[in-house]
């Protein structure tokens, strides 16, 4: 990975700046995290902090609707936003020489977003044409990240359909638009961060320039989202009318991701050692030796990791053939997860599963787009974004001993179930 030098500063107005030189290439990367996500919003306004980000691209102080786009396409870049459990980012991947643009099409929506009623109900429509398309006319839409956390959690926070219910996003109004930027969009609660072919002291300089007389307001208190975990099995079904197969999910309740991050990470390699490959324990027992399922992956993190705070998740999802009961996958899944509690993975076996995900993040961060947004966003989440660069060191140095506990920890008396029924069809 190329120069791992990092320059962090905060400016009087409480934002956060995170430099990272990367002369390799003429290009430079720019985003801003804000610590705002899925679980921020509040009860009776699902999906609003992925509304709000929809927003923030309707224009700002100095810029009509469009021009945010039209300012960075036409100087050869892209830009994007999104929003996670616990945070929302926005990023321009531009060449080098319009770093400025950049920081200035950053800087002029932080300070001053043009919302309007007009604005907003167009945004209401787009996430409600988006949520058709991604969830509600697709076979398996939500499957497991909006049907799982109802199950697994009990507290609004963690269990809500972040994506939103139409109900509630066609009764936001303007007045919670400005509560919620008021709130959660101020620079103390941000993280800029600037990757790439850039000049230190230039960059801050122009930094200081264009975000330096946004007005400072204080930081929202950051929520503790965390609740006591199953006492026993929870279950569930949905019936989607799209599905052709049955399915199921299963959800477990992790390791702190912040304050316990090698027990995270042994999780993370767990994950792998169950379901990624031919060669994995999941796709030997389902698929290739008794085949049980069609498909079965093992994740961390409802999108993937390092996107959230505690509480986070470890799913185990299978699509399974009609003429096999869901109790005969989930025997064979407590199997293979008890013999790895008992049993630690073989050296071997380790190697080959890390070895895998050293170069998977190699090339993820050798991209300036992907490393520009893991350094803000760790900066976030962790108050330190030099950990993106450790990262491969400590993944490498967890033991199969480690990955034992992990499974062991994987209780089937403290879990989820959620079965997918396909409309008409039996379990």
């Amino acid at each position: 990975m190329p120069g791992n030098e990092l320059t962090r500063f905060t400016l009087p107005n409480g934002l956060r700046v995170v430099l990272a030189p990367d002369p390799t290439a003429p290009v430079v990367g720019v985003s801003a995290h804000y610590d705002v996500g899925f679980r921020s919003e509040p009860e009776g306004r699902t999906g609003f902090a992925h509304l709000f980000e929809h927003l923030m691209f309707q224009g700002s102080e100095s810029l009509e609707k469009l021009a945010h786009f039209r300012h960075v396409q036409s100087s050869g870049g892209s830009f994007n936003g999104s929003t996670h459990p616990d945070y929302t980012d926005y990023f321009e991947v531009l060449p080098s020489a319009g770093l400025e643009r950049a920081l200035f099409l950053e800087a002029d929506r932080m300070r001053a977003p043009k919302i309007t009623e007009e604005n907003l109900r167009n945004q209401v429509d787009v996430v409600k044409e988006e949520i058709r398309l991604n969830v509600l006319n697709r076979p398996y839409g939500g499957f497991p990240w909006i049907l799982l956390p109802p199950v697994l959690y009990q507290t609004f926070p963690n269990a809500h359909n972040g994506y939103g219910d139409f109900t509630e996003l066609e009764s936001a109004n303007l007045d919670d638009c400005a509560q919620f930027f008021d709130t959660y969009y101020a620079p103390a609660n941000a993280v800029l961060t600037v990757a790439g072919d850039l000049e230190l002291t230039r960059t801050r300089d122009l930094i200081e320039k264009h975000f330096g007389d946004v007005p400072a307001r204080s930081a929202p208190d950051l929520p503790a989202f965390g609740e006591p975990r199953p006492s026993g099995q929870l279950e569930a079904e949905h019936v989607d009318p799209h599905a052709p197969l049955p399915a199921l999910a299963i959800g477990y309740r992790m390791p702190d991701p912040i304050a316990e991050l090698d027990g995270y990470l042994a999780n993370l390699v767990l994950a792998s050692v169950l379901a990624e490959g031919d060669g994995s324990r999941l796709q030997q027992r389902l698929v290739l030796r008794d085949p049980l399922v069609t498909d079965v992956n093992a994740a961390c993190g409802l999108f993937g990791p390092f996107e959230a705070r505690d509480p986070d998740t470890f799913t185990i999802t299978a699509v399974h053939s009609p003429d096999v009961t869901q109790d005969r996958v989930l025997a064979a899944v407590d199997e293979e997860m008890d013999r790895l509690a008992t049993t630690a993975p073989s050296d071997e076996e380790l190697a080959k599963v890390t070895a895998r995900w050293v170069a998977g993040l190699h090339r993820e961060h050798d991209r300036l787009v992907s490393r520009t947004l893991a350094l803000g966003s760790f900066e976030l989440l962790y108050g330190d974004p030099g950990l993106v660069y450790q990262l491969t060191d400590r993944l490498s140095a967890i033991t199969p001993d480690a990955v034992s506990a992990a499974a062991k920890a994987l209780r089937p008396d403290s879990r989820a179930v959620l079965t997918v029924s396909p409309a008409g069809g039996e379990k």
